[in-house]
């Protein structure tokens, strides 16, 4: 007997330039796995959408009108925090990255994106991976210089963990890093888990935050 499929992932794609919003989610529901549920032209509709047809994922334009992705994002968040919101924008701005993650996005993803890997980041998100473009991170890493790290904020980590929560902060995926630091991903998953644990954070997005703040970066 064949193992009954997964349920698709359902997204809802916000963004004010209908071409762009139409043309992802044309794009997304070509994809195997992936149905869109909806689409948004601006954040307050973003988030009565959002709540009417409970999106697993949502595909968020930073700048809009209304409400832009950011004061969306902070309202899903409280009202809707099951759902996993991913900024998908032209902007690199660390100002804005910093704003969309502390709001409680779950990445922070560039339009340039090829088919094949937004489809492949909305199945990631859905499975609670947060993701940073490789230019958005170094751009964060370099525009935000930490303090040193408190002793008694790494003390609770041991050094294989600070090396593990270093490269979380990279946007690296759990299979990268297992493949860079010689483990299986399932170690990973476990250390990951127990870092988020001892540092009472919710998600990546958070572990991320910190570890710029613990001067990790």
């Amino acid at each position: 007997m064949s193992e009954e499929a997964e349920p698709a992932v359902r997204v809802l794609v916000v963004d004010d330039q209908r071409l762009i919003r139409d043309g992802i989610a044309s794009l997304l529901s070509l994809r195997a796995g992936i149905a869109v549920v909806g689409t948004a032209a601006d954040g307050r509709e973003a988030v009565a959408r959002a709540l009417e047809l409970r999106p697993d994922v949502v595909l968020m334009d930073v700048r809009m009108p209304e409400l832009d992705g950011v004061g969306a994002v902070a309202v899903l968040r409280e009202r809707a925090p099951e759902c996993r919101v991913v900024m998908l924008t032209t902007f690199d701005d660390e100002e804005y990255v910093v704003q969309a993650l502390r709001a409680g996005a779950s990445g922070y993803l560039l339009k340039d994106l090829p088919a094949d890997e937004l489809a492949h980041a909305v199945r990631l998100a859905h499975a609670g991976v947060t993701q940073l473009e490789s230019s958005v991170a170094r751009r964060l890493t370099e525009a935000l210089p930490a303090p040193e790290p408190p002793v008694t904020a790494t003390a609770e980590l041991t050094p294989r963990e600070i090396d593990i929560l270093r490269l979380v902060a990279h946007g690296h995926t759990n299979r990268e890093i297992a493949a860079h630091l010689y483990l299986s991903e399932g170690t990973v998953k476990n250390h990951i888990s127990r870092i988020l644990t001892r540092l009472a954070l919710r998600d990546r997005t958070q572990a991320a935050l910190r570890a710029r703040d613990l001067g990790l970066l």
